[in-house]
Formats: structure tokens, C-alpha cells, sequence
């Protein structure tokens, strides 16, 4: 199929693709790398008035050093994430989780904005940016606002991001050489969407201790008491993970339930090795 009839528009800046979103009153989409949107189009499961292109806008490819923080540009690839074009944070985290998104091909075009708008629970940016306790920044005709990672996603390709916001960046917190941290998924075929997925990031000396669940039917869930028992004890056990999984995602099945436990003992053994 092909896409149903669209106008298109292309601004050179933030500003002028705030104004485009909010004339359009909910009819636009915004299209960045388009390995989402692209087959939704053809597919015409999304129909807009207008499509506004925001390649051409040079402020959200930006990485930058923010001291304590670094900031990630709406529109940086995967791609450039996985290269290392520019220093990036996490100890190879981010490095890590970008060059084991989908296939290279993908990574070229795929955006880290695209893929948190985009919200599918099952996406690597929305697990791992909630594990690295990173923030959202929006901007829309009311001006910026700030939403967590662990938190702007309200459910499958749902989130707290208004029709007439754009995501401008992320802002991930910078790890110390103490920082240890683990990311797993189990995919049936390399490169397709996980079945199962854990984020584990443990900073003794900024005091974070975070794990999350991710590929479930909604977005990813904390696992704080076991990441607490992993920051005061460093010992964990299968039937700790298997708990943990079952109090935060009650409605998997058994199988489904082994199947993250396992994944998540792996990301704890990649930040834990014994």
C-alpha cells in the first residue's frame, strides 16, 4: 500500500516546527529517521494533514557536555550513538545499547527521539534511559518542560508528550568509574524486538541504584527493591529475580515470567559478574 495524501513541511529550526505543530492542531506527525512512521504511513495506520520533517533542524543533532550531564539531541541516529561521534556517557552503556538496536541499516536512519515518541514498549531507548535516570526535554507552544524517563511513558505507544511537543533532547546523567551496569534482551531472531529485556545500573559512588523491566505490554518497570538489595549486599539469587519480576509484571504468564527473570539475571551478571 501507500500512503493516503499528506502536505509536508520541513523547518530549518525549533521554533518555526513548534509553530508548523501547533497550526496543525493534532492533524501532524512528526517524521525524523522514519522506521516507524514510514511503514505506518504506507500501511495508512496514520493519517495526518501534514507530515513535518524534522531532519533539517541542526539543534536537535547536538551532543553535548553539560558537566554533571550530557545532552543527546532529539534527532541524534543510533547509528552516531554507536560510532562514538561524540563522547557519550554510562562507561559504553549508550554505545552498547545503540549498536545492538535492530539492524545497521536501521541505525543509520532511526532517531533516540523517534524511538521515545514512538514508545514501543518493546524499544531499547525507553528501558535504558529509564535505568540511567535520563530526562525528556519537550517544547511546545506553552514552552519547555521536563519529563522522566522512568515516567513520560503512560503505556504501549502512549506517552505524556502533548500533539504539539517535540521532544528537543536528553539529558542522561554522567556515571562515575565506580559505576557498574548490565543490559540484556532476548530476541527469537537477531535484530527483531525483544521477548524480554533488564536494565541494571548501580553508581555506589553517586548512590543510584536502579533496575528495570522492559518488552512488556507497557512501558518498563522499576524494580527498586531488588536494585536496593543489589546496592546494599552486592548478592542476589534466580529466585530473587524470579520475585522481583513476578511483584512488578503479576499479569505474565509462567513462561513469560522465567523467560524475563532469565534475561534479567543476565543483565545483573553484567553488572555483578561473579
Amino acid at each position: 500500500m501507500k500512503a493516503a495524501a499528506f502536505d509536508y513541511t520541513a523547518p530549518r529550526d525549533v521554533a518555526s516546527l513548534v509553530a508548523a505543530l501547533a497550526a496543525a492542531r493534532g492533524e501532524a506527525k512528526l517524521i525524523a529517521g522514519g522506521q516507524s512512521l514510514g511503514p505506518m504511513l504506507n500501511l495508512r495506520l496514520a493519517r495526518p494533514r501534514l507530515l513535518v520533517d524534522i531532519g533539517g533542524v541542526a539543534a536537535l543533532r547536538r551532543v553535548e557536555d553539560r558537566g554533571d550531564r550530557w545532552w543527546i539531541g532529539a534527532g541524534v541516529t543510533h547509528a552516531q550513538i554507536e560510532d562514538g561521534a561524540a563522547p557519550l556517557p554510562g562507561d559504553g552503556m549508550l554505545q552498547s545499547v545503540a549498536a545492538n538496536i535492530a539492524y545497521r541499516a536501521v541505525r543509520n536512519r532511526g532517531t533516540i527521539g523517534g524511538s521515545l515518541a514512538h514508545a514501543d514498549p518493546a524499544a531499547d531507548w525507553p528501558l535504558a534511559l529509564a535505568a540511567m535516570d535520563a530526562t525528556l526535554h519537550v517544547r511546545g507552544p506553552q514552552g519547555p518542560r521536563a519529563l522522566k524517563a522512568d515516567a513520560y511513558m503512560v503505556g504501549a505507544y502512549t506517552t505524556a508528550i502533548a500533539e504539539d511537543e517535540v521532544i528537543e533532547g536528553v539529558e542522561v546523567p554522567k556515571l562515575s568509574a565506580a559505576a557498574r551496569w548490565g543490559y540484556y534482551k532476548f530476541c527469537r531472531k537477531t535484530g527483531e524486538f525483544p521477548d524480554a529485556a533488564a536494565a541494571v545500573v548501580l553508581d555506589p559512588q553517586r548512590r543510584v541504584a536502579r533496575a528495570f523491566l522492559g518488552a512488556l505490554d507497557t512501558a518498563p518497570r522499576a524494580l527498586s527493591g531488588l536494585a536496593d538489595q543489589l546496592a546494599r549486599t552486592g548478592q542476589w539469587t534466580r529466585d530473587d529475580c524470579v520475585r522481583a519480576v513476578a511483584q512488578a509484571a503479576p499479569e505474565l504468564d509462567a513462561v513469560a515470567c522465567a523467560t524475563h527473570a532469565a534475561v534479567l539475571a543476565r543483565a545483573i551478571r553484567q553488572a555483578l559478574p561473579q
